[in-house]
């Protein structure tokens, strides 16, 4: 059904008359007096002058314009203004202007579907679900532990070292390909073929869902991603690929059979095209039909029912929502999507034909056989045998005192973790230069060749998480960053000049300018992709800028000195090279580099009071870096611990106990870092901040930022998840479903009732923007639900049953009323098409084609 806009020319009725029926209350004189009174009342002074500039007069910021926002939403005498329009119109009198103009023709508006209810699954359901799977768990643990001891053994039975390797890469090779194909087996058994439609959450449908894709994202196929090995798989699975595909995204798809891929597409890495949602308690299945040499770049999400034609093109950090497609041969960028001229794939085609490819993906096979399975078996053998702590114990008739089992955890613990950081801190500050030169920059190189092996290489090396976990948001970053290859010119030291969380394809083609600082979630894109060739070159960030989180940064950046990128942009390819400003949006635009609120501490950033600073916060961040290495030590420790008691009763109970250290291994680390988290906050809830970055109250929560929590994505998807959550401080509800979301700052974080939170998503309650740290607290009401890929800001609240579309960023203090539908970046009111597109039906499970006529509800 369709209406028909009621904005039509009434004979004896003026303009001013026309809007105020439009927006229900007074003529358009009125409407500016009216938004003055609000935000007036919002900044809490007598008056707002109708032309002072909202940031460069009255001294206002995102957060306050924000509440303003809201607050005007409330009202049904004036329109409705977004945080976009706050920076398009910054004053009174523009902005009353611009939400006021008539439309000067008329356009049919699509209806919109009513909220849909949330399903709110019974606690029994809850409950028989998560016992279901810590069964499932268990019982894989128990098989792969029977499985790893008898071949063990029958690997130590050997004689001599010729019979060890080749009993290794017997046993390593059966179990490798036994744990590539058991996923597959298991799809084709349990869910047969994936059709569109939905399914509640905590179900039977759901349980064999969750196997299937806890089945994918475990088994070792993923090591292979960027090799055409990793689409002869997808194919396996059901998924209908052409040739010449080249995937380097990790977002593993799960409902494959739903994906169509045609030949000569790319997909970079960081995207997600998962075939399924998670929305308002049900999981909903759909297509994704992707045709020939198309490109979609990095950080992107691509919802189900989505397409895009032969040739056409997504820039980074972009997203199609659901129902939306991209014609043939047309780019689009943006979130949601939208037209642009820009050309994506900016590198020359190579010769690189089918040969090149199986040759590629066989070596890649015989090199993994041959070399790495006998090293890591029979390397295991010989270290078991070499290491008496181990070797004594492996013997039932040896009794060995108790002291002595903690004498040698000690040991063994640290010269694992001692050689882990020294060895591989030498590693990482030699090789990747050597490597370089194998693949010089601005020449273009065929893939899937002994310079694309090299190049991955070095990606993959150089990007290892821990060691930018350990020097990140300390002065002793920069000194990593060169060490690994980032050219850094003079670097101006503010003690937090780079996050925890960065990666890039090549370190040694960064160049960051002076004075720049970069919060978490940096990528770096200096490389470029087609389907037969790629291309190293340098990417450049200018000096005096501010990166927030979450942003990729590509090659020719159309970006100068000083800029504010804020958290999600997409950094522009095209135009004049901004300078002085900020960049906020996907796609972007500009709003002001900086706000009066923000420079109060500016004091403490120059002269002898940043030197006073600087000292105190560097001996700050060294004992946090001690704190923390001395913390993962004794991980380390309580780990080698119970796996020395492990060997010892395994002589005893037999192979049982290999199982029992699986899953004990797990819930001591859960348990560990929980208890390590909520004494340093001294099991007490954060507190909102707003604070200079040096003051010790921010320190504490940089210490804070570095406990590990990348061992929780193995409860996602389970009622666990929510449970760890709890016990690490967040304020959640009963029933979340919880498909892989991160939240930075846990107690500063209440998740209602039924909430849905997917794959990518996020709930971050601080930023931190040049010298100034902010916090507040974030609200999701009951049954609320957040997209893939979706940023939640902090001071945010959302109402109950209100939802983020995927790649959606919800600015700092945004509003969310109950039920609403929000999307776009920054995100504003988007309600969903009545009609949704076809294929996808409401309330009904899909049905699935297999061997025993199952289906997936």
């Amino acid at each position: 059904m369709v209406e028909q806009s009621s904005d039509v020319h009434i004979e004896g009725m003026d303009d001013e008359t026309l809007v105020a029926r439009r927006v229900g209350g007074p003529a358009v004189s009125d409407i500016p007096s009216r938004l003055a009174e609000v935000l007036a009342d919002v900044m809490g002074v007598e008056n707002v002058p109708a032309d002072a500039h909202f940031f460069e007069s009255l001294g206002a910021n995102s957060l306050v314009m924000a509440q303003f926002c809201a607050r005007v939403r409330k009202r049904e005498d004036l329109p409705s203004p977004s945080m976009k329009d706050i920076y398009r119109y910054p004053t009174i009198h523009a902005l009353a202007e611009g939400l006021t103009e008539t439309p000067s023709a008329p356009a049919p508006t699509a209806a919109v579907t009513p909220p849909e209810p949330v399903r709110r699954a019974s606690g029994l359901s809850h409950t028989l679900c998560g016992t279901a799977q810590l069964l499932i768990f268990l019982g894989y643990s128990l098989v792969a532990g029977f499985a790893t001891a008898g071949g063990y053994e029958w690997v130590a039975s050997s004689s001599g070292v010729r019979d060890v390797y080749l009993r290794s890469l017997v046993f390593g090779g059966v179990g490798f390909v036994a744990l590539c194909a058991f996923p597959v087996v298991a799809k084709w058994v349990l869910v047969g073929r994936w059709k569109a439609g939905e399914f509640p959450v905590w179900g039977l449908g759901y349980l064999r869902f969750w196997v299937v894709k806890a089945l994918l994202h475990a088994n070792p196929m993923i090591l292979f991603i960027g090799n055409p090995l990793y689409v002869f798989y997808l194919r396996a699975l059901g998924a209908r690929i052409g040739k010449g595909v080249t995937i380097l995204s990790h977002s593993v798809p799960v409902c494959t059979d739903l994906l169509t891929i045609g030949s000569g597409t790319v997909i970079r890495k960081d995207s997600f095209f998962l075939g399924y949602r998670a929305h308002a308690g049900y999981i909903q299945t759909g297509r994704i039909t992707i045709g020939r040499d198309v490109y979609i770049g990095e950080k992107t999400v691509l919802d189900i029912d989505t397409s895009m034609g032969d040739g056409a093109q997504l820039g980074h950090s972009s997203s199609l929502h659901r129902g939306q497609s991209v014609p043939a041969g047309e780019h689009r960028h943006g979130s949601p999507a939208q037209t642009t001229d820009i050309d994506y794939v900016r590198v020359a085609p190579a010769r690189c034909g089918t040969a090149r490819r199986a040759w590629f993906g066989l070596a890649s096979l015989l090199q993994l056989f041959l070399l790495y399975i006998p090293l890591g078996v029979g390397g295991l053998y010989f270290l078991f045998a070499a290491v008496p702590a181990v070797r004594r114990r492996l013997d039932p008739r040896t009794a060995l005192p108790p002291g002595e089992l903690v004498t040698d955890a000690v040991v063994l613990s640290l010269v694992l973790f001692v050689g882990f950081v020294v060895l591989g801190l030498g590693l990482l500050c030699t090789l990747p230069r050597l490597l370089h030169l194998v693949v010089p920059p601005d020449r273009v190189f065929p893939l899937y060749g002994f310079r694309y092996a090299v190049h991955r290489a070095t990606a993959r090396m150089t990007n290892i998480k821990f060691f930018a976990w350990l020097f990140g948001d300390s002065s002793y970053v920069v000194h990593y960053l060169r060490g690994i290859g980032y050219d850094l010119s003079h670097v101006e030291q503010t003690g937090s000049n780079f996050g925890t969380e960065m990666q890039h394809e090549n370190p040694l083609l960064v160049t960051v300018g002076s004075g720049t600082m970069v919060a978490d979630g940096l990528s770096v894109i200096n490389a470029d992709y087609s389907a037969t060739s790629f291309r190293v070159s340098r990417a450049t960030i200018g000096a005096r800028n501010f990166l927030g989180n979450n942003i990729a940064y590509p090659i020719g950046g159309r970006t100068g000195e000083n800029c504010l990128l804020a958290t999600k942009v997409m950094v522009p390819l095209d135009g004049e090279v901004r300078e002085g400003v900020g960049l906020l949006g996907s796609p972007c635009f500009e709003i002001p580099r900086s706000v009066e609120r923000d420079s109060r501490f500016d004091k403490f950033r120059s002269g002898d009071a940043l030197r006073r600073s600087l000292t105190a916060k560097n001996r700050y961040n060294l004992r946090s870096m001690a704190f923390m290495l001395f913390v993962r030590w004794l991980h380390v420790l309580g780990l080698t611990l119970l796996g020395l008691a492990t060997v010892e009763l395994y002589g005893v109970l037999g192979h049982v106990v290999i199982a029992t250290y699986m899953a004990l291994t797990l819930a001591v680390t859960t348990l560990y870092y929980v208890l390590l988290e909520r004494c340093l906050t001294r099991f007490r809830p954060l507190r909102p901040m707003l604070c200079s970055i040096y003051d010790p109250a921010f320190w504490a929560q940089e210490r804070l930022w570095k406990v590990p929590d990348r061992h929780l994505n193995i409860y996602n998807g389970t009622p666990f998840k929510a449970l760890v959550w709890r016990l690490t401080g967040v304020r959640v509800g009963r029933r979340v479903f919880d498909d892989g979301c991160y939240m930075t700052d846990r107690t500063l974080a209440v998740i209602g009732d039924d909430c849905t939170l997917n794959a990518g998503s996020k709930v971050q309650c601080h930023s931190q923007e040049d010298g100034t740290f902010k916090s507040d607290i974030s609200t999701l009401g009951a049954g609320c639900t957040l997209g893939v890929g979706a940023h939640v800001h902090y001071g945010v609240t959302m109402g109950d049953g209100a939802r983020l579309a995927p790649d959606s960023f919800l600015m700092k203090g945004e509003e969310v009323p109950a039920h609403a539908r929000w999307g776009g970046n920054p995100a504003v009111e988007m309600p969903e098409a009545a009609v949704l597109p076809a294929g996808t039906g409401r309330r009904t499970p899909p049905s699935v084609d297999s061997a025993a006529t199952a289906s997936v509800n």
